[in-house]
């Protein structure tokens, strides 16, 4: 009798919980309405393109077709781990994109917390406006006046030739390939980046700021002690996405700069294989290459989550 009793109460709740989703998905429906761009976005160009996944264990042939193509299993795998090119390519990656985490990361933190120290409301709107504007450049307009300015004949390369440094050509310099790309991307990306931080900012209770004035808190002391804690949860969330493409360091700016001279330094994962796949059809490889940087960005989010959970902040899952 109470095992009855037990099991028509548990369908009873169920039931009623039913109920409350339904009416809460029907009260909330115009804003599902307005989440179903981007579910349909994240469906169509994210989730259904992973069954190409398949395609790192076959010999595909593009005539034949993906499912008609012969079963290769790992054997692209071990060509990838044998690979010199490989190695050079994923060093090259993760070099990049520690220098871009190292400084093109903290850049928008530093800008933000300076442009919030700016009393002039139309002083802080029009330095925001400046840096904001290089954000809507192409990254082809952006390679395209660095070239302007660091060619043979360029502006800069002259400044560099008069003050001494002969056949000074950054563009062909392996050594200032790297921190050209650095300079590049904060440039174009800083300060667009700090309108996340300054919007967080904008959440601080202004009460601490008028206490730490009362305690004889200087301006550098406030932003050390209340503005940059308060943002510290919103560094670590963003710092866990970037994690997460670590071995994505922007396709397009580092095609656009390759050359010849710089190609051993400066070709990452994105080019290779868009070079192996594209140019040189070699699909399967590509597509296993591909499938290996999507592992060690997952791998590296989770890790950066775990490791901000320990932290004692609230990490993504």
């Amino acid at each position: 009798m109470d095992v009855t009793t037990n099991a028509g109460a548990r369908i009873i709740t169920e039931a009623r919980r039913r109920k409350r989703g339904f009416r809460r998905f029907r009260d909330e429906k115009y804003l599902w309405l307005l989440v179903l761009p981007g579910l349909i976005y994240f469906a169509v160009f994210k989730y259904l393109p992973m069954f190409g996944i398949v395609i790192a264990f076959k010999d595909y042939n593009p005539f034949t077709g993906i499912w008609r193509s012969p079963w290769a299993g790992f054997e692209y795998f071990q060509r990838m781990a044998d690979s010199p090119d490989v190695l050079r390519v994923l060093w090259n990656t993760i070099v990049l994109s520690f220098y871009q985490i190292a400084f093109v990361f903290f850049v928008p933190i530093v800008l933000a917390l300076m442009i919030n120290e700016v009393a002039s409301p139309w002083l802080k709107r029009l330095i925001q406006t400046v840096i904001y504007l290089p954000h809507f450049l192409s990254w082809v307009v952006v390679a395209g006046v660095f070239y302007l300015l660091f060619n043979s004949s360029g502006s800069v390369t002259g400044i560099l030739a008069s003050l001494g440094f002969d056949n000074a050509n950054v563009l062909t310099d392996p050594a200032m390939f790297r921190p050209l790309i650095i300079l590049q991307s904060i440039w174009k990306e800083a300060g667009w980046g700090t309108i996340i931080y300054l919007a967080a900012l904008l959440g601080v209770d202004p009460e601490l700021y008028e206490a730490a004035k009362i305690d004889g808190a200087g301006r550098f002391r406030q932003m050390w002690n209340i503005s940059l804690p308060g943002i510290r949860s919103t560094v670590c969330i963003l710092l866990i996405l970037r994690m997460g493409s670590v071995l994505d360091v922007g396709f397009e700016q580092i095609f656009l700069m390759l050359n010849p001279q710089v190609s051993h330094v400066g070709e990452v994962i994105d080019t290779y294989v868009y070079f192996q796949g594209i140019r040189q059809g070699n699909f399967s490889f590509a597509a296993a290459v591909g499938l290996m940087k999507g592992i060690v960005g997952l791998f590296m989010i989770a890790s950066a989550n775990w490791l901000t959970r320990r932290l004692g902040e609230k990490g993504l899952f």
